[in-house]
């Protein structure tokens, strides 16, 4: 499809050839403005007053206690075997030390889950608030 003038000649005028592209140019110069107003306000749109750090190095944590429960029922403090009385005492005695290292909980997968149950509730009851469960993951 060839594009022609408007004048009246008919055959005679030339065609031209290729597009005209000062439309183009205008409508990539107009998005090129709009970009360059609108990027700065995403950038800053919200204003926040960020609280200054001190550099005070953080007291290192305490090692976790690994609390773990045999197939059994029996019950280890780092590896140590302990009874459900001396449970209980150990767990009131790090609920009440400022500082209160995580406990970690290690069950045996074929241990009722009622001696995991007792645990759990000398815990919460002697006011242990860092508890997490350890397991392995799943070989593919």
């Amino acid at each position: 499809m060839a594009f022609g003038g408007f004048d009246k000649q008919g055959a005679g005028g030339h065609t031209v050839s290729e597009i005209n592209m000062i439309p183009l140019i205008d409508v990539m110069l107009v998005l090129l403005v709009i970009f360059m107003i609108t990027a700065p306000m995403m950038t800053h749109a919200v204003k926040i007053d960020l609280p200054k750090a001190s550099s005070i190095p953080q007291r290192p944590e305490q090692p976790p206690i690994a609390l773990s429960i045999d197939a059994d029922g029996g019950i280890f403090w780092n590896r140590d075997a302990i009874d459900r009385d001396e449970c209980r005492r150990r767990l009131t005695e790090i609920a009440q030390s400022p500082e209160q290292p995580e406990l970690h909980v290690r069950a045996d997968q074929n241990v009722p889950y009622r001696f995991v149950a007792e645990t759990l509730a000398d815990a919460a009851k002697a006011g242990v608030t860092r508890i997490g469960f350890v397991s392995e993951p799943e070989k593919p």
